[in-house]
């Protein structure tokens, strides 16, 4: 849980423990991790951990952690090529897989016990891009009230199944969306926030469940007080009375004034 503003971005978030979790003693495996980078970029991943994995947390935090300082430890990174970011963000999921089956074989333990979803982001002054396996979702709000989908819940054949990072599949299966413009707001989520932050079954963004959030997020000066708000709506009535899931959700903000 942190929030920090350095370079161009305000950010906070939040993982918690869903009711259901809580309820049989398991721990949140849900995982999210973010930095900022020199160039004023932003570089977020949202996870979660396969509730039916024995091993879900962990591969949740390895893959966020892998994500993000792949893209991180890049030496040479533009503010406008998005065709490359697409080649780097791919090889940020693949390094991501690849440390999570490490882990696996470090273990002695079948990978599918590491099993996790995996959104990553990257955001600049001019574009944001994001590479998703499986569920949960992104969202950007351009700053003059419009919000925007920048991905979708990733669903499997049937209801209720989706896509893991360490399958095969996995990455190849990946969606790679673009939205060009200036992203003002951008909001990562788990999946267990999808049936209040989206219109299903298209997955477009629920403009009254972001709207507030968003207003929050142009106010915050505290760190310490913006994250524990933000955990304290993830464990309200309004959010757990709808779902039981573990939830992540991660807010950031453009400061368009140090651009």
């Amino acid at each position: 849980m942190s929030t920090e503003e350095q370079g161009h971005w305000r950010v906070v978030s939040v993982s918690v423990a869903g009711t259901s979790h809580k309820k049989r003693g398991q721990p949140c495996q849900d995982a999210n991790h973010w930095e900022i980078l020199p160039e004023g970029i932003l570089v977020a991943a949202v996870a979660d951990g396969a509730g039916s994995s024995n091993f879900g947390e962990v591969g949740a935090k390895i893959a966020v952690s892998a994500a993000v300082e792949t893209i991180s430890q890049q030496h040479f990174l533009s503010k406008d090529n998005n065709v490359d970011w697409q080649y780097q963000l791919i090889d940020a999921l693949r390094a991501a897989r690849t440390a999570v089956l490490a882990e696996s074989q470090v273990r002695k333990v079948e990978a599918r016990e590491f099993a996790a979803t995996l959104i990553l982001v990257v955001a600049t002054s001019e574009f944001a891009i994001a590479a998703q396996v499986g569920d949960g979702a992104a969202v950007v709000g351009d700053g003059e009230e419009n919000i925007f989908p920048l991905t979708a819940p990733q669903s499997g054949e049937y209801i209720n199944e989706t896509t893991f990072l360490i399958s095969e599949q996995g990455v190849e299966a990946a969606q790679i969306k673009i939205w060009q413009g200036k992203p003002f707001h951008l909001a990562i989520f788990s999946d267990g926030l999808q049936m209040l932050a989206l219109k299903m079954p298209r997955g477009l963004p629920h403009c009254p469940f972001f709207a507030p959030l968003f207003k929050f997020m142009t106010v915050v000066t505290d760190e310490q007080e913006a994250t524990k708000q933000l955990e304290e709506f993830l464990r309200s009535p309004k959010v757990t009375g709808r779902t039981d899931d573990d939830l992540t959700l991660l807010l950031a903000q453009f400061n368009k004034e140090q651009e």
